[in-house]
């Protein structure tokens, strides 16, 4: 660096070191058998309790996304009424409830009422006392022969309305010719100067009358 005037000359530091500061990924492979066994060991440990909890199927936000579906948070207290299962003991059965969401189409409601439903169907539910098993408990047969299962792979996601299906790009409506943004411009342009150009027509059109008088 060249030095002009009566300035500070430059401290450059050059020698950091930098090899004792490089970061290595050499533990990738060990990382990721050490998170496989903490899986299988805590599954293990709340079997034959599944180690996932059942969510519903929303859509992705935004115009761009929205005609895909994913696994939301959890199921809105609407659709724990539909159901018929309360709050609370939705959360102790395996079900995640988001009290925030709310339903704002019929399709989606009535699809993730069928997804609890369906959830419903395949639950075991085991006495909290063994031998004393209380109403709505399953029976001991049920109970004796349960093994664990994944709720992601039992319950995937799937349209389970007429009106909550995905939607493929060959249903989606034609573009405009041009371009949607310039079609939407040009409409702008012609609002704002209609009355312009409808003057400039009428005058013009009272210069041609009166040219010919």
């Amino acid at each position: 660096m060249a030095i002009k005037h009566n300035q500070q000359i430059p401290e450059n530091h050059f020698r950091k070191d930098w090899q004792r500061r490089v970061r290595t990924h050499f533990d990738q492979a060990s990382n990721k058998l050490r998170r496989r066994n903490n899986r299988q060991a805590k599954a293990a440990a709340v079997a034959p309790r599944p180690v996932d909890r059942l969510r519903p199927v929303v859509r992705c936000p935004t115009i761009k996304y929205n005609r895909k579906l994913r696994v939301g948070r959890g199921f809105s207290l609407a659709e724990l009424k539909e159901a018929g299962i309360p709050r609370r003991f939705a959360q102790t059965i395996g079900i995640a409830v988001d009290g925030r969401r709310q339903n704002i189409s019929e399709e989606g409601l009535a699809a993730n009422v069928a997804r609890l439903k369906a959830y419903q169907e395949r639950l075991i539910l085991f006495p909290r006392k063994a031998g004393k098993p209380k109403n709505g408990d399953s029976p001991a047969d049920l109970t004796q022969t349960a093994t664990v299962s994944s709720i992601a792979k039992a319950l995937p996601i799937e349209p389970l309305a007429s009106g909550f299906s995905e939607i493929s790009k060959s249903d989606l409506p034609a573009p405009h010719e041009g371009g949607a943004y310039r079609t939407l411009r040009l409409a702008r342009s012609d609002k704002r100067h209609r009355g312009q150009r409808e003057k400039r027509a009428r005058d013009k059109a009272e210069a041609e009358a009166a040219a010919k008088k």
